[in-house]
């Protein structure tokens, strides 16, 4: 059987391809990724602001090597994680669904290859403060790098 699907000829492009700088997020999905040199977990993140960008998604992967260890416990504790789950050193894929906070984001080529850079973490309650902060260095023409996500 033939169906028709409308705009099935036309490149699609990804939906999270140019989502760079600052954003309120809600984990959408988390799933961990064994790999013998480098376990991960790959997180989708459901962009709740700005409201500019409805319905969007950004994915990015957290490593779970010694060495990078820090930035999981940097993203769980600034996502308000289970501190009782955290205690035991034990992450819940389905206790990560809902969780909120704030990721800054950036781009990044290696071999042909683009991928999303989770550069920083903030809890979510901060996003008036961050969000201000952003968009009026933006309106000095200060670049996104200039904001500063607190590292605690």
């Amino acid at each position: 059987m033939k169906r028709q699907i409308p705009g099935l000829h036309r490149e699609t492009k990804n939906v999270d391809e140019f989502l760079e700088g600052l954003f309120l997020v809600r984990v959408d999905q988390a799933r961990y990724n064994w790999h013998r040199e480098k376990p991960f977990f790959s997180i989708r993140f459901a962009v709740l602001e700005p409201k500019t960008l409805p319905s969007r998604f950004a994915t990015g992967r957290i490593y779970c090597t010694p060495k990078a260890l820090w930035r999981l416990n940097w993203f769980l504790r600034d996502f308000a994680y289970d501190t009782d789950l955290l205690g035991r050193d034990e992450v819940d894929e389905k206790a990560l669904i809902g969780l909120k906070g704030i990721i800054r984001t950036s781009r990044r080529t290696l071999a042909g290859r683009s991928f999303l850079n989770l550069d920083g973490f903030a809890p979510a309650a901060e996003w008036e403060e961050l969000s201000s902060e952003g968009s009026a260095r933006t309106s000095r023409e200060e670049g996104s790098d200039d904001v500063q996500l607190h590292t605690d």
